[in-house]
């Protein structure tokens, strides 16, 4: 047989093939550039372990600032002008809620309603409990860089023995400080209640809140710890209570001379408030007539032989006096300066002089006995100045007519005036009997965080001698007397902020100090 001949493939078949390999070659070359410029997928991540953890419950907040809400779906015209006038509205209403924030209360507050909220003062009430029934002494007027070799080097007797007892003044050691969180903010303002049968400390805070704290407390042990335990014994918090009295910072505390359960407090709310420990209840007794009017008052002080009688002086250098039987509007209001006057005090023994200490740098006497002038021109006699370097803190008298005052110029400054009660109404005071006589340096820059430094004076020292104490910016609370004899340095453990606002009791050997923490540091 002939063998077959191969089939002849056409033009258009061979065209075909052709087309096919080309297309092939086209595919296989956009692949391998393809691989070369996208990177490969990384491997997937092992998943992550669950954790045993419990789920909190998220919190709710309140938006800061009312929600933005669009206007082309809510069907508003985008309006330029309607769209400004709402951001007015809404910044005016921001502005009267934050304004409404910071208003005084006018009206009787009662203390289960204004407990401060918080595990630390929890107690409200329960706190105040200790406070009832307390016995107080009549009125009585009158009041480191310090080592022990200081004291050891002490030539003179006397005074050995009086740094020997104060500076063996022990810091309390029922709770540590960190645990006695008096106040929910800075300490602006302190004061022991008078009585001498335990102590009991009252604090205003930077945002108006009151606490009180009954240092005789006792720690109580959980029922459920086992005798074996007691060092590692987790002690629980003591007892605090705490209230707000008022919508700024208090600045002044004061106990009313004839009713033991009578607290004053003065705020840059511009009001002063009475709180009845006995009935539970802070009643305002003195604010502007005008509600909307604007008047921080910085410090607060009452005669000892007149309970019904409150002065107050003012960030914008004015001097109060009113008396409790009549109306808040009828009190006088003296132009004493044209700067804050931060802070002044009434001689113990003569009430009729007042010391003032001011933005202006000044310290200044005045005698209430003479009143002179008309409408905004009347003011007390001014007796007499003394002008620092830098502004002056605070003016605070002692029962022996001492004025102590501390100012900026990193001073603390001692003025005596011993025949204050020959002087005759009006008397001028001589520049030498207004200087001071003694200048003790003192670091006072406190700074933006800690509450200025005062010298506060024990106002009827059971020992006849005449002491204060001020805060010390390296975490130390300073006592001198009256002479200017540095008597101790307190200190102790667990002290991690500067005690800026110190207090002395009334007559017992007694100290408190304040930090901007809130916390509490006690002396005995």
């Amino acid at each position: 047989m002939p063998p077959k001949k191969e089939p002849v493939m056409s033009a258009f078949e061979r065209k075909r093939l052709e087309n096919i390999a080309a297309n092939n070659a086209l595919l296989s070359e956009i692949s391998t550039t393809a691989a070369k410029i996208i990177p490969k997928p990384a491997p997937p991540k092992p998943p992550k372990r669950t954790s045993t953890r419990a789920k909190r419950e998220p919190v709710k907040r309140e938006p800061v600032r009312p929600t933005r809400q669009s206007s082309r779906l809510a069907g508003l015209s985008a309006d330029p002008e309607l769209i400004k006038r709402k951001a007015e509205v809404e910044a005016e209403a921001e502005a009267e809620k934050a304004k409404a924030k910071r208003m005084r209360v006018n009206d009787d507050l009662n203390l289960g309603d204004i407990q401060v909220e918080g595990r630390k003062w929890e107690n409200g009430l329960d706190g105040l409990a200790g406070l009832k029934g307390l016995s107080v002494r009549g009125a009585q007027p009158g009041v480191r860089t310090f080592t022990d070799e200081d004291v050891n080097e002490t030539k003179d007797e006397g005074l050995k023995g009086l740094r020997l007892r104060m500076s063996g003044l022990k810091l309390y050691e029922k709770w540590p400080v960190q645990a006695i969180k008096i106040v929910p903010q800075r300490i602006y303002s302190m004061g022991f209640h008078p009585t001498e049968s335990k102590p009991i400390v009252f604090a205003g805070d930077k945002e108006g809140a009151m606490g009180v704290f009954d240092a005789s407390q006792e720690p109580v042990k959980p029922e459920n710890d086992d005798d074996d335990d007691d060092e590692e014994a987790e002690i629980p918090d003591p007892v605090i209570s705490a209230f707000k009295t008022h919508s700024r910072t208090i600045s002044a505390l004061h106990f009313s001379p004839a009713d033991e359960n009578a607290v004053f407090s003065a705020s840059y709310d511009s009001s002063i408030r009475k709180l009845d420990l006995d009935k539970g209840l802070s009643t305002q007794v003195w604010a502007p007539a005008d509600p909307s009017e604007d008047l921080p008052i910085s410090a607060l002080d009452m005669p000892a032989l007149d309970p019904n009688l409150l002065l107050f002086s003012t960030m914008h250098g004015t001097l109060g006096r009113h008396d409790l039987r009549t109306k808040p509007a009828e009190a006088d209001m003296w132009a004493l300066t044209d700067h804050k006057i931060g802070g002044f005090s009434l001689h113990p023994t003569l009430p009729h002089l007042v010391a003032t200490a001011s933005l202006d740098r000044t310290l200044r006497i005045w005698d209430l006995r003479k009143i002179s002038g008309k409408a905004a021109e009347r003011a007390p006699a001014l007796l007499g100045t003394h002008e620092s370097r830098l502004s002056v803190s605070h003016a605070s008298w002692s029962g022996a007519g001492h004025v102590a005052t501390s100012s900026y110029d990193d001073t603390i400054k001692i003025y005596a005036f011993p025949d204050a009660g020959e002087w005759k109404p009006g008397l001028e005071l001589t520049e030498a009997q207004m200087a001071p006589v003694k200048k003790i340096p003192h670091n006072n820059q406190t700074g933006r965080w800690v509450t200025i430094l005062k010298p506060q004076w024990q106002k009827s020292p059971r020992d006849g001698l005449h002491k204060f104490a001020i805060g010390n910016m390296n975490r130390f609370v300073d006592v001198f007397s009256a002479d200017g004899e540095q008597l101790a340095q307190l200190d102790g453990d667990g002290i991690t902020a500067v005690p800026a606002v110190a207090h002395f009791h009334p007559t017992m050997d007694w100290v408190a100090g304040g930090n901007a923490s809130g916390k509490l540091c006690l002396w005995m």
